[in-house]
């Protein structure tokens, strides 16, 4: 589904970097690692071991022999004389993450939804900025294991705190 967005978007957000790639020990499901570039705030989000692959690639500065499928979207987009603007990875729904792709196309903006790892995967392609809606780091998704709302939250909040990289299998940081 794609939408036009428009340049007065009223939602705050917070420009992240991909911090790290991990392999999360507890549950052995890949974990990127985005940190607040202007802030200490992670933001853990739990991906496939396929969408870890393509991140890896860019992270690792592995020149595949044939185009993956993100290389492949990169390729279209370009052929289309458009542009990979920025990410956002906008809500977290029930557990669950949810982001768009904004493409600028002449003097329009195109909002693409997308699962945040294929944006993630699509943005460090194009060297485009990726950012995160400010109210999600106050509802992130804590450990997988976390009971209900509330205990997850307080899950979060205290994993969080005493968040060290050496807890992941690190891959890249």
């Amino acid at each position: 589904m794609k939408r036009v967005e428009s340049e007065n978007d009223e939602t705050q957000t917070i420009e992240v970097e991909v911090k790290a790639l991990a392999l999360d020990e507890r549950t052995n499901v890949p974990v990127v690692l985005l940190k607040e570039i202007e802030g200490e705030r992670i933001l853990p989000i739990w991906i496939g071991p396929a969408e870890a692959s393509a991140i890896a690639i860019v992270l690792e500065d592995i020149e595949p022999q044939r185009p993956m499928t993100h290389d492949l979207m990169l390729s279209l987009v370009d052929g289309f004389r458009a542009s990979v603007q920025k990410i956002v990875i906008t809500e977290l729904k029930d557990n669950t993450f949810f982001a768009r792709i904004i493409l600028i196309h002449g003097e329009r903006l195109i909002s693409v939804d997308a699962r945040p790892s294929d944006s993630l995967a699509l943005a460090l392609r194009a060297k485009a900025p990726i950012y995160v809606t400010d109210s999600i780091f106050d509802r992130q998704s804590g450990p997988p294991a976390a009971a209900g709302p509330e205990d997850r939250a307080e899950a979060l909040r205290r994993y969080l705190r005493n968040l060290d990289l050496k807890d992941f299998g690190r891959l890249e940081e």
